[in-house]
């Protein structure tokens, strides 16, 4: 049933999560009918199935029993993994400074395989430096204390160094040319963001692209978006937009293929990856 897989507490959470759901609906449940059986509500198991809490032990093995599962070395096995994803990420040590709504995203960044995304507003956040990742922080929080600035900023940074390691991700964004032209700090920040950019557009897991103004309208401009692949079979490619107040994460077949679609579409109407250097390059003269 419950089995050890990559990709850490979050991805874990996640796949425990739908093993539960199909377990219920295998034992023909509904929601209400698996929290009538724990003495809970029926919000509370749809939080479980979708990773939205931590997995309490004591629900989880009361779950189980309820959906006939009652082989003593199944139950401790999922029981085992169930511990695992209820150990924070390292992220969680700045659980101070980042929103509820995006505490998830950096476990399932750290676990992906493939993140294609779309910027229309600021540089990826993998591919900030730390001087303008401070220049946005200190225009999205201008009323921050400069330790709180100081700590969004480190964990930003933080959560580049999966582009460095040994199995590092496949990251391919496309980049709007307005993001490249609006100023972030001063021309000296820009000049080294751009720097920064033109050295990630050269490395092996990295594919960049640039949107130019003359490309029009297009189907994504609604705003940023990721789509996140992951090794685990059991997991489904995930879709990450965020707001000022808050953020979404989709999995349902139809709705990750659409923001698909949308990026493929994207891909085709930016400049080719090959000409991404000397866009940037130029551009870089400007400051």
């Amino acid at each position: 049933m419950a089995k050890q897989v990559p990709g850490g507490p979050t991805v874990m959470r996640l796949i425990l999560g739908r093993q539960l759901q199909a377990l219920r609906e295998k034992a023909g449940l509904s929601h209400e009918q698996a929290a009538d059986a724990i003495y809970t509500s029926a919000w509370t198991i749809r939080r479980m199935e979708k990773a939205e809490v931590g997995l309490k032990l004591n629900y989880v093995k009361s779950l189980l029993l309820a959906y006939g599962i009652t082989d003593v070395r199944e139950i401790d096995a999922f029981l085992d993994l169930a511990r695992e994803a209820n150990k924070p990420g390292w992220w969680h040590s700045y659980a101070d400074v980042l929103p509820s709504w995006f505490r998830v995203f950096p476990g399932l960044e750290q676990a992906a395989e493939l993140i294609r995304g779309y910027e229309p507003h600021c540089v990826p956040g993998l591919l900030q430096t730390e001087d303008y990742a401070h220049a946005l922080t200190i225009a999205g929080y201008p009323d921050a204390l400069a330790e709180e600035t100081s700590r969004r900023v480190a964990v930003r940074m933080a959560r580049q160094q999966i582009l460095t390691r040994p199995d590092p991700p496949q990251l391919w964004e496309v980049i709007d040319e307005t993001v490249l032209r609006r100023l972030a700090g001063s021309p000296a920040v820009m000049r080294g963001q751009l720097t920064r950019l033109i050295e990630a557009a050269g490395t092996p897991n990295i594919t960049l692209q640039v949107l130019p103004f003359a490309a029009g309208p297009h189907p994504a401009m609604y705003g940023m978006f990721h789509l996140l692949r992951f090794p685990a079979a059991e997991l489904p490619d995930i879709v990450y937009g965020e707001n000022m107040t808050s953020a979404f994460y989709l999995d349902k077949p139809h709705e990750v293929a659409a923001y698909a679609q949308a990026l493929d579409r994207l891909s085709t109407r930016a400049a080719p990856a090959d000409k991404t250097v000397k866009i940037l390059r130029e551009i870089r003269k400007e400051y």
